[in-house]
């Protein structure tokens, strides 16, 4: 099934050079991948078990949305160096 035109095949697609000495190990890393594919093959799915999309159970964690008081626009403006008209005041970007 795997065999040496099919390496040099696979790397020249895959535009990689491979050396003479390499092209025996590729062959049995390859053999070793279609075989663990046929494994796959092999399992029968039962219709009776869902589908898994995530590892872990979702969960939300976003908190309720409930109004609140606001903060104070003085309070938070007192720190700035730059304010204009009750507003942060940021570097012209447009010229």
């Amino acid at each position: 099934m795997i065999n040496r035109e099919t390496v040099l095949h696979i790397s020249n697609l895959a535009k990689i050079e491979i050396r003479e000495d390499e092209i025996e190990k590729f062959i049995n890393e390859f053999r070793k991948i279609i075989d663990f594919f046929n494994q796959l093959d092999e399992i029968e799915f039962n219709a009776d078990v869902e589908p898994t999309y995530h590892v872990l159970p979702l969960k939300n964690v976003m908190r309720e949305d409930e109004p609140k008081k606001s903060l104070d626009r003085e309070e938070i403006l007192k720190n700035a160096r730059h304010r204009e008209n009750g507003y942060f005041k940021g570097p012209k970007v447009v010229e």
